[in-house]
Formats: structure tokens, C-alpha cells, sequence
């Protein structure tokens, strides 16, 4: 029997809510004086100059200053407050197996053929001339951004591209959403699936992207049902950084060989190969399903046999 939190699922969501508000407003006030001083430019002129190749560097250092405030201190001061062990609170479970870490990799790649086919099914929603150009500018803007931090260079930058556009949004992003919002919100709603899909439509929307939004929502969707099933944030941000990763690795290729890098982020795919991806993943998570059922039951067993437990 589920027991009821110390602090109700709204006020949960209140103090995240509130408490990233409050460090978005931080950053919009520290972060263009702080990029003013390393670029040595006014502050007016920050934002330019941050979208600029030559300037990678310094943009990735403070998106990954803003990312860690916004995502990752929220969860962590209200894991805090709700559990004495906050990283255990937020599923940082070091009990895991091979065979999860093989089929978290294989339902990454089955989930890349499955975000293509989204990518392209998303383009042909059909929307008014007006709406289209918002959802265009809007997707440059953001494009722009990204290719200025995705400056790939040398093997040094390869490597730091990895860290700072891979591992460190997985991490960040996957504390906040499958961490912190998706157990309020399958709580609020005593359901999984509406959980799951709230956290995952909110996963998406945040990004800003229309033409995106579709891959990223069945994203969310499948990195909800391996933090559901495993209980196990790990596993979440493996699957998060090695769908970063693929896209970092392509940008440095591409730019190595001297290619123009502003297509590699636009790859999709035939619907047809959606589907078929999709079927590959009910397959893959009821396997998976199975395989966490099984570790989270001699997890259990383990602590319930432990000398401490036996004597109380």
C-alpha cells in the first residue's frame, strides 16, 4: 500500500515550479553580465557573440551553468526536503545489470529510428502559413544556438562536446523530468500512464521546438517507462546521453570533413520504419520490464534479509 507523501504532490509541484522560476530569473539577471566579462563585448552584445563558432566554448560553459540551476538544483532541494538520502529519492540506484545496460542501449537506436519517423510525420501536420513561420523562427533561433556550442574542432572539443551537450543535459534533464516531476505527477494523478505522458508532453514543450516536438515526446515517453519500470535514473541517463551522444558524434564528423553541419540535426526517417521500431520496443520493454522486475525483487529481498532488518 502506497503510503502518503510528507508534502502533498501539489506543493511538490509548487516548490519545483517555484524554486526554478526563481533561478531562471537568477540567470537572466547573472548570466549576460557573466558572458560581458568573458567576452569582453557590452552586454547588449552577449547574445550575438555567444552564437558565434569562435565562441563555443564560453557558450557551453554558461548553458551548462544555466542548465544546472534551472534542472538540477530544483529536484535536489526538494529531494532534500521530502528524504533524508535525496540521491536515493531521485532513483540514483547502484544496483543494475548488464542485461538492463544492453537492453537500455538497444531500445536507444530502436528509439532513434522511431523519433526519424516521428520528425517527418511531425512536418506533415498541417498548420496555417502564420503558424508555420513562428514555428520556423522560432527552430532557427534555437538551431542557431545549438550549432554555435556544436563547434567541433579537434578531439579535445570532441570530447568536451560530449560532456557538455551529451552527459551533462542527460543528467540535468533526467533528474528534473523522470526524477522529480514524473513521481509527482503519476501521484497527483494516481495514474502511470497519465503520470508518463504529462511529464513527457512537458519534457518536450520545454525544448521550444515544434518540428521537434513529436520525437521528443515519445522520448519522454520511453525514458518514463525505464525510470518506471527500473526505478533506476541511471539507466535514464545512459539512454538520454547515448541519444545526445549519436548526435554530437555526427556534428564532429561532419565538421572534421569540413561539411556543412547545419543538416545533420534534420535526419529523418520513412514512417514506415517508425513503425516497425515501435514494435520493436513493445517487444524490447517487456523484456525489460521482466528483467527490472527481477532485480528490484532481489534488491528488496536483499534489504529485507539484511542483519539490521532481521533484529528490528
Amino acid at each position: 500500500m502506497d503510503q502518503k507523501p510528507a508534502i502533498s504532490y501539489v506543493s511538490q509541484f509548487a516548490i519545483l515550479i517555484g524554486l526554478m522560476g526563481v533561478f531562471i530569473i537568477l540567470i537572466a539577471a547573472i548570466i549576460p553580465y557573466a558572458g560581458s566579462l568573458m567576452l569582453h563585448v557590452p552586454v547588449q552584445d552577449v547574445l550575438k557573440k555567444l552564437n558565434l563558432p569562435e565562441n563555443a566554448n564560453t557558450a557551453r560553459l554558461l548553458n551548462t551553468i544555466a542548465s544546472f540551476l534551472v534542472f538540477l538544483l530544483p529536484p535536489l532541494a526538494l529531494a532534500r526536503v521530502m528524504n533524508k538520502r535525496p540521491f536515493t529519492h531521485l532513483g540514483f540506484n547502484t544496483t543494475i545489470t548488464s542485461r538492463q545496460i544492453f537492453l537500455v542501449i538497444v531500445i536507444t537506436f530502436a528509439s532513434m529510428i522511431l523519433s526519424g519517423a516521428l520528425g517527418e510525420l511531425n512536418e506533415r501536420i498541417p498548420i496555417s502559413a502564420e503558424s508555420y513561420a513562428k514555428a520556423k523562427k522560432m527552430e532557427e533561433s534555437y538551431k542557431a544556438s545549438m550549432m554555435a556550442m556544436a563547434t567541433m574542432k579537434t578531439t579535445v572539443d570532441y570530447l568536451l562536446g560530449l560532456l557538455v551537450l551529451a552527459f551533462a543535459p542527460a543528467l540535468f534533464e533526467e533528474v528534473l523530468f523522470r526524477g522529480a516531476f514524473q513521481p509527482v505527477f503519476i501521484g497527483w494523478t494516481k495514474n502511470k500512464w497519465a503520470g508518463i505522458i504529462i511529464t513527457s508532453v512537458l519534457f518536450s514543450a520545454i525544448h521550444i521546438s515544434y518540428f521537434g516536438f513529436l520525437p521528443r515526446l515519445a522520448l519522454g515517453l520511453i525514458l518514463g517507462l525505464i525510470f518506471y519500470y527500473s526505478k533506476n535514473i541511471w539507466l535514464n541517463i545512459l539512454l538520454h546521453f547515448l541519444n545526445n551522444a549519436v548526435v554530437v558524434t555526427q556534428l564532429y564528423v561532419v565538421s572534421r570533413q569540413g561539411k556543412s553541419i547545419d543538416k545533420t540535426v534534420d535526419e529523418s526517417m520513412p514512417i514506415w520504419w517508425g513503425a516497425i521500431a515501435a514494435v520493436a520496443l513493445i517487444i524490447l520493454f517487456r523484456v525489460f520490464r521482466k528483467e527490472s522486475s527481477a532485480v528490484l525483487f532481489a534488491q528488496e529481498q536483499s534489504i529485507n534479509s539484511s542483519p539490521e532488518n532481521i533484529l528490528s
